[in-house]
């Protein structure tokens, strides 16, 4: 973070640190009490006359940050008036600006808590090195090894490993009709596949070079505990655990559902239908663009006035555009197309996991579909011809362009 300027301020300034260069140090210590205590590392930008100081404190592989240590810092944090303490590890908080850990709310009264995931750091390295640029070759360079360093297997900096304890009893409920909201373990599931959600969208950005977030409400981004009780309500009676991914310069949102009951998983855009044309003369238009995408892609036309509409597999739609023309004769509001993939029933990563298949769904439905969709735009109105007016011989009656731009213009 010292030796590479761009990426050191890339971490620090959404949490206020000035643009500033950082000087870093290594476990400082610090007494509280009788007690001699030190936190991982302290890092310090000064521009001018203003100063901003955090501590940081790090995990590596599955080890869990400690409330009691964190607290011991916030008070040292205070105590010297640093301004924050930041967080480092392979715990993934379900939503944004979150922390994986509950503290003593009265110690962040006057000193800010945050956190990284080691996925969030991987992302911002690779994303500031190959998308956004380091000026000194020097800097890249290191930068680069700091990305092949978190690589590898054996760094610590570990992928999403897992859906956590609760995982199984509650798929076992919910097959067997038993599952109840109040259920302990359900908001725990609910939880995983938020933070499941955001390493996927963190996983994503990495290969696009763009920042992928958690498509929320404003209701939801604003109260954290409705989105878990709307997640555990659909997941006790549908079986669903539903959420969405926003994606810079997309059609739409991609939308995930996870059905625990049909063992499906499914990724879909929603694309607004041209606004002129017959019905086939609108399908084709989507099926011209998913030209990459496999037949058994599903496709559903959606007329105006109506949630749903005539839905079909992409090679049938490809053989006979008509089987998507709604049978009640109303214009095709939207497409809806959706890539389907089956749910793995193991709690841990790799082949035949839940994590598996979910990362599969939402690569697959994006290279598939969301890179290629673009949004219709009308065909721009062409200029009427010169007309010509019988008049006196030789004078010349054609409208000027001028004129006729004036009266196309009135």
């Amino acid at each position: 973070m010292a030796s590479v300027r761009e990426f050191g301020k890339a971490l620090t300034q959404p949490f206020g640190a000035p643009a500033a260069a950082l000087e870093t140090f290594i476990e400082v210590p610090f007494m509280i009490g009788e007690r001699r205590v030190f936190p991982d590392g302290l890092i310090r930008a000064t521009r001018g006359s203003r100063s901003w100081t955090a501590l940081v404190e790090v995990k590596t592989g599955t080890n869990a940050l400690e409330a009691s240590q964190l607290e011991d810092y916030l008070d040292v944090a205070r105590e010297h008036g640093f301004n924050a303490l930041i967080t480092i590890s392979n715990e993934i908080p379900g939503m944004i600006g979150a922390h994986p850990t509950a503290v003593d709310k009265r110690k962040l009264k006057k000193v800010a808590l945050h956190h990284f995931s080691w996925s969030e750091i991987l992302t911002t390295a690779v994303v500031q090195k190959e998308h956004r640029g380091v000026a000194d070759p020097d800097q890249a360079w290191i930068l680069g090894e700091l990305i092949r360093y978190l690589e590898h297997p054996k760094s610590g900096a570990m992928s999403f490993e897992d859906m956590g304890a609760s995982w199984v009893p509650v798929r076992d409920a919910l097959s067997a009709g038993t599952l109840r909201a109040s259920d302990k373990g359900v908001a725990e599931v609910a939880s995983r596949f938020d933070a499941l959600l955001r390493f996927a969208g963190l996983r994503l950005g990495r290969q696009l070079g763009s920042e992928v977030l958690p498509a929320l409400n404003r209701a939801e981004a604003a109260d954290p505990a409705a989105r878990s009780a709307r997640l555990v309500s659909e997941l006790v009676k549908d079986g669903h655990l539903r959420g969405g991914l926003r994606i810079p310069g997309v059609v739409s949102d991609l939308e995930v559902i996870a059905d625990l009951r049909a063992n499906t998983i499914t990724a879909s855009f929603t694309v607004d239908a041209p606004k002129e044309g017959r019905p086939t003369t609108r399908i084709n238009w989507l099926v011209r663009q998913l030209k990459e995408a496999p037949d058994g892609v599903r496709v559903e036309a959606v007329p105006v006035r109506s949630s749903t509409g005539p839905a079909e597999l992409l090679g049938r739609v490809r053989e006979d555009s008509a089987v998507l023309v709604p049978p009640s004769g109303r214009d095709i509001k939207t497409f809806v197309v959706t890539r389907s993939v089956p749910l793995g029933a193991k709690r841990g990563s790799g082949r035949g996991t839940f994590i598996d298949s979910m990362l599969t769904a939402i690569d697959c439905a994006y290279s598939e579909i969301g890179q290629s969709l673009k949004a219709w735009s009308a065909t721009p109105p062409k200029l009427r011809p010169s007309q010509v007016v019988e008049t006196e011989p030789g004078i010349d009656s054609s409208l000027p362009s001028a004129a006729l731009s004036s009266q196309d213009n009135d």
